[in-house]
């Protein structure tokens, strides 16, 4: 894998906003987000056997085994569009994920977005995404919850989305993927971000983070 580049990694419980700062960063940085989630649904939806085997875990809210991510991440930064950097939003979410990447990669900062679970929770249960055109939406900024203001397309909430999930997810996370705070503290990488502000004034804390390594 290429080590040129901003090398950067998002870390977040489920709802935190780490998909969509990635996004901007996208947009900014010029580099491209590498999502876990999206590359498992894509797997999922196409019913390969990869799907098969991450759906039994999504559904559950339990983490995907260490090898089968880091066969699927290693694969997707080996394409020509990471040569220059990357974002990785998903990746890594257990010790021996970073440990595993580290020996690799060297990460160049690791943007840590800080939230009250209870906020949390009303940002996941109250997603919903479309059928048609994947499209992400919250309940507070539809006028109809059924139907996708983009296309049109049927709206629905996620398996991963349900309020016993969702607090399973949030035990996972914090059991599993916390640690990886200090670890990337003691580290020096760290950027520790409260991302219950409005998305910009996130989106600028971020920038001004990354302008000092």
């Amino acid at each position: 894998m290429n080590n040129d580049g901003l090398r950067i990694v998002m870390l977040g419980a489920p709802g935190a906003g780490k998909g969509t700062q990635a996004q901007q960063m996208v947009s900014y940085f010029g580099i491209p987000q590498i999502s876990t989630g999206d590359i498992f649904r894509e797997n999922l939806k196409l019913e390969t056997p990869l799907g098969r085997e991450i759906k039994e875990y999504m559904e559950k809210g339990e983490l995907v085994p260490d090898d089968i991510v880091l066969k699927i991440i290693e694969e997707r930064l080996g394409r020509k569009d990471c040569a220059e950097g990357f974002i990785l939003d998903g990746f890594p979410r257990t010790l021996g994920q970073a440990k595993a990447f580290d020996k690799d990669v060297e990460i160049s900062c690791v943007v840590n977005l800080v939230v009250d679970e209870s906020v949390l929770l009303e940002r996941l249960t109250g997603r919903r995404t479309c059928r048609n055109c994947s499209a992400v939406h919250h309940v507070s900024t539809l006028a109809d919850d059924k139907a996708c203001p983009l296309c049109g397309g049927e709206l629905f909430t996620r398996p991963d989305d349900t309020e016993t999930t969702i607090s399973n997810r949030m035990r996972v996370y914090y059991e599993n993927t916390h640690p990886l705070i200090e670890y990337y503290r003691k580290k020096g990488k760290l950027a520790e971000i409260n991302s219950a502000q409005a998305p910009e004034a996130v989106f600028r804390e971020i920038k001004e983070r990354i302008a000092k390594l």
